[in-house]
């Protein structure tokens, strides 16, 4: 069974950011027609109305994490008292029972229970991403996400560690009720940024259902994103450019290589792009002091079937330069030298070279110079 429309749903909102930076607006529509004592707990903890429970800390999603995340599955939140997902409180008390089992976890984007077994719901919950129809009858579906499905795709693509913790805080920072009547295109606007993208963040959700991507509308799509992040770029805008890039890239991961039937260079266009989109990435990564992810970048750029050496030296200067700033000097020579040996005459790669060896003969003549004193 799926849920169909209803003017008399409630819905509820979170404000998520991702590693300190606001990630945007999610908005839930709740079954209370179907599963209302479910509905009920979510939406009061959202608004926090309840007060505190019995664990002494706020009946409140306001603050707590995303603790789980597995990508092409679901994200996982609601653990206000342990944040670890072995907490976590309804308003009906610490536990209540399973509600109904009346829908399916058909569909990405509803929002279900999480439990430890039959009747231990309290506020924990996720997101599914892909349909998950091995949950059917184990866990109760009440709701699903009717506007911000880029920010859960955000949340679901955040690099994890350990126990599949995202390696950056994935937080709730405000949460409440829609008010009856509000108009939702207002209540979830995004301030437009400089580039006029029209394209959804993460292409799964750009691509009517049934339908396969062609080759060339990766490509054209690609290529627009790349020249939205230059624009950005030339604007001083480097978070955004570097969005654009990644967006890019995004796209492009949908098509990795050529199927019968396609031009004889799209092959080239695509490996094009994506050292393009790479090497780009690395120069913004490195603005924004994001180094390691910078010389990943490049690294990858490298790693592209068909790179020229021209191509290969620019990576290669990203890396030098990356690896400088981090202090690690044998590094920095280590990839400025071989880019030096691709492009020999590379005047900027040359000078980078020079104050690096520079940089690292005065740390030596100073160190040699503290020992002495040391010893004398």
């Amino acid at each position: 069974m799926s849920a169909t429309p209803n003017d008399k749903r409630q819905r509820v909102w979170f404000d998520i950011s991702i590693g300190g930076s606001p990630a945007g607006r999610v908005v839930f529509e709740l079954y209370n027609d179907i599963t209302p004592k479910t509905a009920e707990n979510f939406r009061s903890l959202c608004t926090g109305e309840k007060g505190k429970g019995a664990s002494g800390k706020p009946l409140h999603y306001k603050g707590s994490a995303f603790h789980r995340v597995i990508k092409s599955f679901m994200i996982q939140g609601g653990d206000f008292t342990a944040g670890n997902g072995t907490g976590g409180e309804s308003i009906y008390g610490e536990k209540f029972e399973d509600e109904n089992f009346e829908l399916k976890h058909e569909k990405p984007f509803l929002l279900s229970m999480a439990n430890a077994g039959p009747g231990t719901n309290g506020s924990q919950f996720f997101v599914t991403t892909v349909p998950t129809p091995h949950l059917d009858g184990k866990h109760v579906v009440y709701g699903e996400v009717i506007a911000g499905k880029s920010v859960i795709r955000a949340v679901e693509n955040t690099k994890t560690g350990s126990n599949d913790k995202p390696d950056r805080d994935c937080v709730i920072d405000d949460c409440g009720e829609v008010p009856a009547g509000t108009n939702l295109a207002d209540f979830t606007k995004k301030a437009p940024d400089s580039t006029g993208d029209q394209y959804e963040d993460f292409p799964e959700d750009q691509l009517p259902k049934g339908e396969e991507w062609k080759g060339s509308e990766i490509v054209r799509i690609a290529s627009e994103l790349k020249d939205m992040g230059n624009k950005a770029f030339k604007s001083g805008e480097s978070v955004t450019g570097l969005t654009k890039y990644q967006k890019g890239l995004r796209y492009l991961h949908e098509y990795p290589a050529p199927v019968d039937g396609d031009s004889p260079d799209l092959g080239q266009q695509l490996n094009k792009l994506k050292i393009s989109l790479h090497t780009n990435s690395a120069l913004l990564q490195h603005k924004l002091k994001q180094y390691r992810e910078s010389s990943d970048s490049a690294d990858k750029a490298l790693a592209v079937h068909g790179i020229t050496d021209a191509e290969k030296g620019k990576a290669l200067f990203r890396k030098g330069v990356v690896a400088k700033e981090s202090k690690d000097e044998d590094g920095a020579i280590k990839s400025l030298e071989q880019a030096q040996k691709l492009v020999p005459g590379d005047a900027g790669i040359k000078n980078e070279l020079a104050a690096v060896k520079k940089a690292a003969q005065d740390r030596k003549e100073k160190e040699k110079k503290a020992y002495s004193k040391f010893f004398s």
